[in-house]
C-alpha cells in the first residue's frame, strides 16, 4: 500500500477539488506524527453531498442533519482514561472510513474566511484522528486531539484553525 487514502467521489464538485492530494497529505502527516507508517495503512474517503451525509448521520448517530465529516474506525482504539493516548499499536492496516460533505465544508470555509484547501486538510486530519481512537467528547480528550490537530496542521504550514471565527461550531461529533 503506497497511498494511504482511497477516494470515492459521489458528488461532482469534488472532482475538481483536489481532495485526493489533500487527503493523502493529511494522512501522511497525521500517521507519521503518531509514529505509524503511512504506506502500511489504508483509509477510504467518501466525498459526498449534504443530503448523503445527513442520511449517514441519521443512520449512525441519530442526528438527521448534515455535518462536515463522519468517521467509522475499523477498530476501537480509544483510551479509557481521559486525556490518554489511544492504543495506536493495535491499529491494523485498514484504519476505517470517512465521509465528507461538499456543501457544509464549503460553507464553513467561507464562514471562517479560510481557503477551502486548508479547511479540507483540517477535516481530514480530524477524521483520521477519530479513526485512530481520538475523540473530543471529554475535555481532556478534546485538549489532546485539538493539540495534535494544531501541531500536525502547523507542520503542513497551516494556522491554528481553532483561532478562526466560527471554528468552535465546526465540529459537533
Amino acid at each position: 500500500m503506497n497511498d494511504p487514502v482511497d477516494i470515492v467521489i459521489e458528488h461532482a464538485p469534488w472532482e475538481t477539488a483536489g481532495l485526493d492530494g489533500l487527503a493523502a497529505q493529511a494522512a501522511r502527516a497525521t500517521l507519521s506524527r503518531l509514529g505509524l507508517d503511512p504506506a502500511a495503512h489504508e483509509i477510504c474517503v467518501l466525498a459526498c453531498d449534504d443530503a448523503r451525509i445527513a442520511a449517514l448521520n441519521a443512520d449512525f448517530r441519530g442526528k438527521p442533519a448534515a455535518t462536515n465529516v463522519l468517521s467509522w474506525p475499523a477498530s476501537e482504539l480509544g483510551a479509557e482514561t481521559p486525556g490518554a493516548m489511544p492504543e495506536l499499536e493495535a491499529a491494523g492496516p485498514e484504519l476505517g472510513d470517512i465521509a465528507i460533505a461538499w456543501e457544509t465544508c464549503l460553507a464553513e470555509a467561507e464562514a471562517m474566511g479560510k481557503p477551502l484547501d486548508d479547511h479540507l486538510r483540517h477535516l481530514m486530519v480530524h477524521g483520521i484522528l477519530h479513526l485512530l481512537g481520538f475523540d473530543h467528547v471529554r475535555d481532556e480528550d478534546a485538549a489532546l486531539m485539538e493539540g495534535l490537530e494544531v501541531e500536525i496542521l502547523g507542520g503542513m504550514g497551516l494556522a491554528n484553525p481553532y483561532l478562526l471565527d466560527g471554528a468552535e461550531e465546526a465540529f459537533d461529533g
